[in-house]
């Protein structure tokens, strides 16, 4: 499998010790692929298989694949990969694979995002596949990477995506993740907005994943930060998956992806940029006790937050 490594097993603790008043939930167990992308469509859509095959015979109940999995991550290259993404039964060819996997192997699948065809649209799109191989839900990255490093990055999105206007939370059904919780996805840019993630947290979203490609140039700086950021900001499990780096692409993905618990505690990482897949258990009632401990939600000031207001610079 191309090297891919299997990590161990990470438990998610902390530092605050269990309240008596809180029992300890049954742990969902969770897997992020760092996965290797050509520029080979269908030599993606068969490797893609095997991790997942692979990551499912960990045991976990859900999958995350990173950002742009079926794809070179290329703005010129989005449109001769897109498919449909519809909600229910799959259509596109990436799509069935996952409903394919998902249903077979009992697992929901985050399908990292996908260039989604819509009419004259073309989306960044991330579909949620339930263990009956259905797309449950769909988000389409809600902020467009265009950046503009001088002398270091030049990557425009806009230039061929449309936005998606949603903060996408998702129930999870008990059998994977007992007492009522449910998923909030983003996609990689979509991780430096803290109302996103807070709006996902206030429609009940209790772990979060993050399919991303960050690069070598913001990645080092920001990519692990982020995620115990945006952790700190929902009080909720977060995942981030990026595609492990190619060097034969232009792109340059960091790797290094990760997963935090709700206190902010890195409980998985990848040991680099090279294939692999992480695995964790979440320790669900973490979520209460950390959100019972720190009352964030009772404790916000909409009176005083404008955040439609631009900075007087940018007037």
């Amino acid at each position: 499998m191309r090297g891919a490594v299997l990590r161990g097993l990470a438990a998610a603790t902390a530092p605050l010790a269990m309240s008596s008043s809180m029992q300890a939930e049954t742990p969902v167990r969770v897997a992020v692929v760092q996965m290797r992308v050509e520029n080979d469509k269908t030599a993606n859509l068969r490797h893609c298989r095997e991790l997942v095959e692979k990551a499912a015979d960990t045991g976990a109940q859900l999958v995350v694949l990173p950002e742009v999995w079926n794809s070179e991550y290329a703005v010129g290259a989005f449109a001769g990969n897109a498919e449909p993404v519809k909600l229910g039964k799959p259509e596109g060819a990436s799509t069935e694979l996952l409903g394919d996997l998902a249903r077979r192997r009992g697992v929901w699948i985050v399908g990292g995002s996908i260039p989604e065809r819509d009419g004259a649209n073309i989306y960044n799109t991330a579909p949620v596949v339930d263990d009956l191989g259905t797309i449950v839900a769909k988000h389409r990255k809600v902020h467009l990477f265009d950046i503009d490093v001088p002398g270091k990055i030049r990557f425009f999105e806009s230039e061929t995506l449309a936005a998606g206007d949603e903060a996408t939370v998702v129930p999870l059904p008990e059998d994977v993740a007992p007492g009522g919780h449910k998923l909030g996805v983003g996609i990689c840019y979509d991780c430096r907005f803290a109302p996103l993630a807070i709006t996902m947290r206030g429609k009940g979203a209790t772990i979060i994943a993050y399919p991303g490609a960050f690069n070598t140039v913001t990645g080092p700086p920001h990519y692990h930060l982020l995620a115990r950021a945006r952790a700190l900001d929902s009080q909720a499990f977060v995942l981030f998956a990026s595609p492990a780096r190619n060097p034969n692409s232009n792109y340059q993905a960091y790797g290094h992806s990760i997963i935090c618990d709700p206190w902010g505690t890195p409980i998985a990482t990848a040991k680099g940029h090279d294939e692999e897949i992480i695995v964790a258990d979440l320790d669900l009632s973490r979520i209460a006790e950390v959100r019972a401990s720190m009352r964030l939600w009772d404790q916000r000031r909409p009176d005083v937050y404008e955040l439609g207001v631009k900075p007087p610079s940018e007037e």
